[in-house]
């Protein structure tokens, strides 16, 4: 439908004297034969106070942006606005008014050149535009030679430090597309300074180099490569070069350890929704930044004792840069500190004898435990060598079996009850609900008489 749309639009353009293309990275995924859903259309030779008119017979037109005007255009039957939209804008022209990402002046300008109007684009993959009523391809940069190299290069090296995200756009399209960096685009990524960045736009290239790439292990090398790790993520740098005890990790450093455990996260967790995706991929880059903090060689072993607590203070740090909370109403935060201080526990609850259901039921206080028993398996197979993971297996259903996969048991025993015993509000309240939840963890209460009848003797002593 958005295709239709797109030649209905560019037919009328050629009609009114103009020509429109699709540019971007839909043309991008089109010679990749990769899906891509969002279009954007670039509209040659009409002027700005004619455009919107010209938009108008083909549904509705609504202008976003601030500093340009683009206009989504969305077909009148459409039930969600963005559904079959396109984009649809003039070619532009920008001079660089200040840092940052946003600190750009740009004007619209239909009678720029095709070349000029795809200069402005990062990386020459990015920079080929396609006629949808001729198949005929624009490309005035080799974006397509490159496209067959795998390579990603800079479309103006002279501009192309002008946006600092650029940076961080190279390493996320070279996880997602397993491209290399051209070497002169990757010295110019090395000098261009990123503390312009707000922790959004920081926190989006991140997301879209953990979440949509098949190997976010690519992209991590290079962001350490590029000095993206020292300037944006700078807990994971200690990580290059801590030892590991050889009968553990075979596969050598932490850092070569976290993006064995990154790429596999990812691939076992494709089908979680994004929110919980991003707390199980964020908890396999931090697991074990306690371990560079913690590790000694102890009777001749490299141990790196309580390295779980000892990561959750730079994970926190790490959370707070790129200002990680809630995202689309579940706890992510909550959930990686969670991972990242019991991302062990599920092996420890293997080996114990005996363990309770107290101890499942209490972690589930602390952590989703399915999320943790899914990043427990790739931290267990994120190693060379063979390794039994069945623990993660024997843990998921324990929790399953008592329910608590998700979240503790809620109390049986409320404040409602302790006021019908006759109780006055105030601390004692709180006092005998936590003492009876205590109980119920354990399974010494299971129903609300049983809870009620606790509350009873907790009173009368």
């Amino acid at each position: 439908m958005s295709l239709d749309l797109a030649r209905a639009i560019a037919a009328a353009v050629r009609d009114a004297g103009g020509r429109a293309l699709i540019v971007g990275g839909w043309v991008r995924d089109r010679l990749r034969g990769r899906p891509s859903k969002d279009i954007d259309l670039e509209v040659f030779g009409i002027p700005e106070n004619r455009l919107a008119a010209l938009l108008t017979p083909f549904g509705r037109v609504e202008p976003v942006g601030q500093s340009f005007p683009v206009y989504k255009v969305s077909p009148r039957d459409a039930r969600d606005s963005d559904r079959g939209a396109i984009d649809v804008a003039l070619p532009r022209r920008e001079s660089k008014t200040g840092r940052g990402h946003k600190g750009f002046q740009v004007t619209g300008d239909p009678f720029m050149s095709i070349a000029d109007a795809a200069q402005r684009r990062d990386f020459t993959i990015n920079a080929i535009s396609w006629d949808p009523l001729t198949d005929t391809y624009e490309d005035p940069f080799d974006g397509r030679a490159d496209l067959d190299r795998r390579l990603l290069r800079a479309v103006d090296l002279t501009t192309f430090g002008d946006d600092s995200l650029r940076v961080l756009r190279a390493t996320q399209f070279a996880a997602r597309f397993e491209f290399g960096l051209d070497e002169a685009t990757a010295a110019l990524c090395r000098r261009i300074e990123l503390d312009d960045l707000p922790a959004e736009r920081v926190r989006g290239e991140i997301e879209k180099l953990l979440l949509a790439s098949e190997r976010p292990s690519i992209g991590l090398a290079l962001a350490l490569d590029l000095g993206v790790v020292d300037a944006l993520l700078p807990e994971l740098r200690p990580l290059v070069g801590c030892e590991q005890e050889p009968d553990w990790h075979p596969e050598g450093d932490v850092w070569t350890h976290t993006l064995m455990v990154v790429d596999i996260a990812r691939r076992l967790n494709a089908d979680l929704d994004r929110p919980r995706l991003i707390a199980v991929m964020l908890g396999a880059v931090c697991h074990d930044l306690g371990k560079p903090a913690t590790t000694a060689v102890i009777d001749g072993r490299i141990r790196s004792m309580n390295h779980e607590e000892a990561g959750v203070a730079p994970t926190i740090g790490l959370l707070d840069r790129l200002n990680i909370h809630t995202i689309d109403g579940f706890d992510v935060r909550t959930q990686v500190l969670g991972l990242v201080a019991h991302h062990l526990k599920p092996g420890m609850l293997y080996k114990a004898p005996q363990v309770g259901d107290g101890a499942f039921r209490r972690l589930a206080q602390k952590v989703d435990l399915e999320l943790l028993a899914r990043f427990a398996r790739a931290d267990c197979l994120g190693r060379t060598g063979e390794f039994d993971c069945s623990a993660m297996d024997w843990f998921l259903g324990r929790a399953r079996a008592l329910g608590v996969e998700h979240r503790p048991p809620a109390p049986l025993l409320l404040g409602r009850h302790l006021l019908a015993l006759g109780l006055s509000p105030g601390p004692k309240v709180g006092e005998i609900l936590k003492q009876v939840y205590e109980r119920q963890l354990d399974g010494q209460v299971t129903t609300v008489e049983e809870a009620t009848e606790e509350a009873k003797r907790l009173l009368a002593r």
